[in-house]
């Protein structure tokens, strides 16, 4: 068996106190300069950066000439003794930067090919070359730490619930398909030729089943899947922490959310957060900030303009506001100044994109003098009333839009968050605005399917003002449900639970999962419910997006070792990829050839 001299030390472990000790260091080589004597060579490794010195008057001819040979990504094993640098040339940017490790002896373990890119948080290397070569993007020190903090912050997590009294427990991954509200990947079986599992968008029947299997107090990091577009914040699979206890309520779930959370924090990050979270109810935040996950770090709150438009002789504004819409806007302070016409008309273009008919504005300038699509629907005593009621003084930007309320508010919404990017208003510092997002509506009407559907899911708690009103009027009907917002996104969402078969069948049956269905699909746990089901509730939180937060990166694949691209497609491997008929036929799927496209292609080997 081939041998190799193995690291005593780390390469970014040594200090000036390490001075006279002999080392022998594992890792790859960063830089080499060859100083036509002196050769330095950087050598990296996950923990660190240390400088080796070859010294011709110290290591013979066939050592210093496997040292010459060496290029960016070797991985070499080296040998000597650590001495202090000059004082004028010590490293104050580098751990290590006091020492230097003089090699007498020096081994190549492998050699690397020339990479596609420099192995630098700096380098300009498009995303998709990243992802293709993963394996050497991790490498970076920024993206190894990011994975290195996601791993502290998950001990911290299993610490502090393991002081509570919780339990991890892991659930099935090949479970049956369940309405949870995304699609699911399916899985075809073999040995049942027709049928399919599903894997889990969510741990969220068997979390309830184990508080009816009485463990009382569950958490799981659990690995989860859905189907669903990607975005910044979303990738095909994700981690969660699953998180379900007996005999509670909202309010012990936020507290020992919050509990945890600061712990964590606390433990990874050395920041203090303050506990308890805020409170908001869902309404309030559509009505002030057009989301259901504002972020709080800055203001422009959204304003109710009604009162001010209505019956002005816009027409626009009258038919929404007959029509049961909305009529509601921005004031942007000096905006009037910092936003040109050409920057509105691109506005007007971005809120289109969330379904807003137009955008309509009122610039006062810094004399008073108004102009805009609303200047001459605005006399005096409406533009008294704007001041008043909106804060909308000299100087300033009226943005408006009239539209069906989900339009009006979510466009809104969306503008408030650009505004704040493009004008620089979301504060520099590390805040973190932690808010409770209460009280939602517990269906809401889809045009599309033409029913009811559940807001959260279809195992969530409702709170009736009076008996039979989930019935009677749904649309009413709050959920005791709650999310969990940071900074603009939604960590994660959890509910009180429903607990009685009884309570659980009139929620299918709102939903239009007949009898029928409902025993095909959820048998098992109605009948669970039959033997002594406890109140319970949970809640799941989405750790990559908190880390991401915590860490502030703009997106979650830096979290994730191996993420798929907006397509889901991984381009390290190609997944997904075609698979041999005969594993088609074994499975009694169809064998027809896929469409392909250019996009397509598998991952190319090579360099």
């Amino acid at each position: 068996m081939a041998s190799f001299p193995k690291r005593t030390v780390t390469c970014g472990g040594l200090r000036g106190e390490d001075e006279r000790r002999d080392v022998v260091l594992n890792g790859w080589v960063d830089v080499v300069r060859d100083l036509g004597g002196l050769l330095f060579i950087d050598l990296r490794d996950r923990y660190g950066v240390t400088q080796a010195v070859v010294d011709p008057d110290v290591v013979d001819a066939e050592r210093l000439a496997r040292a010459r040979e060496l290029r960016p990504e070797y991985v070499v094993a080296l040998a000597g003794t650590v001495r202090r640098r000059p004082a004028e040339n010590v490293n104050r940017e580098r751990a290590t930067g006091a020492v230097e490790v003089l090699v007498r002896d020096l081994e190549i373990l492998n050699r690397s090919k020339t990479p596609p890119f420099e192995i630098r948080d700096d380098a300009q290397v498009s995303d998709e070359v990243r992802l293709r070569y993963r394996y050497l993007d991790l490498r970076r020190s920024s993206l190894r730490g990011a994975l290195e903090k996601r791993n502290a912050f998950f001990l911290a997590l299993r610490r502090a619930l393991e002081r509570e009294g919780y339990i991890e427990v892991e659930t099935p991954l090949l479970t049956r398909m369940t309405p949870e509200g995304s699609r699911e990947y399916v899985v075809p079986s073999r040995v049942h030729p027709g049928r399919y599992y599903a894997l889990p968008q969510s741990p969220q029947v068997f979390k309830q089943l184990l508080m009816i299997g009485g463990l009382d107090r569950y958490f799981q990091i659990a690995r989860c899947l859905r189907d669903e577009d990607l975005r910044a914040d979303r990738q095909p699979e994700f981690t969660q922490l699953d998180l379900e206890l007996s005999f509670g309520d909202e309010e012990d779930v936020f507290s020992i959310i919050e509990s945890v959370l600061r712990d964590a924090i606390r433990d990874t990050f050395q920041r203090e957060v303050a506990v308890p979270f805020r409170r908001m109810a869902y309404q309030e935040a559509m009505d002030r900030y057009g989301l259901d996950k504002p972020d709080l770090r800055f203001g422009l709150e959204i304003r109710e303009l009604a009162g001010c438009l209505r019956g002005s002789g816009f027409r626009v504004v009258d038919e929404v506001l007959a029509a049961g819409g909305l009529v509601r806007g921005l004031v942007v302070e000096g905006g009037a100044e910092r936003l040109s016409r050409k920057e509105i008309d691109g506005l007007t273009e971005f809120v289109a994109g969330f379904g807003a008919k137009g955008l309509a504005f009122l610039k006062a300038d810094a004399a008073g003098a108004l102009s805009g699509s609303l200047a001459r629907f605005v006399d005096g005593e409406r533009r008294a009333r704007l001041r008043a009621e909106c804060g909308f003084r000299d100087g300033d930007l009226l943005l408006v839009v009239a539209d069906r309320p989900a339009v009006a508010c979510r466009s809104l919404g969306e503008l408030r968050n650009e505004l704040a990017r493009r004008l620089g208003l979301v504060p520099r510092d590390e805040r973190l605005e932690f808010t409770w997002i209460t009280e939602f509506p517990m269906c809401e009407w889809s045009d599309e399917e033409q029913r009811f559907v559940a807001t959260h899911h279809p195992f969530t708690m409702f709170s009736e003002e009076e008996p039979g009103q989930l019935e009677r009027g749904p649309g009413k009907v709050r959920a005791r449900a709650y999310d969990l917002v940071l900074n603009g996104w939604e960590l994660g969402s959890g509910s009180v639970r429903i607990h009685t078969r009884e309570e659980q069948q009139r929620v299918f049956q709102l939903l239009g999962i007949a009898p029928d269905e409902a025993r095909e699909k959820f048998g098992f746990f109605l009948e669970a419910f039959e033997y002594g089901a406890p109140p319970h509730a949970g809640i799941a939180l989405g750790l990559e997006r908190t880390l991401a937060l915590l860490l502030g990166r703009g997106n979650i694949r830096d979290l994730v070792a191996f993420p798929k691209t907006a397509s889901a497609k991984c381009l390290l491997t190609g997944a997904p990829t075609d698979v041999p008929e005969q594993v088609l036929r074994d499975l009694g799927l169809p064998c027809a050839a896929p469409q392909r496209g250019a996009e397509d292609c598998p991952a190319r080997g090579g360099g």
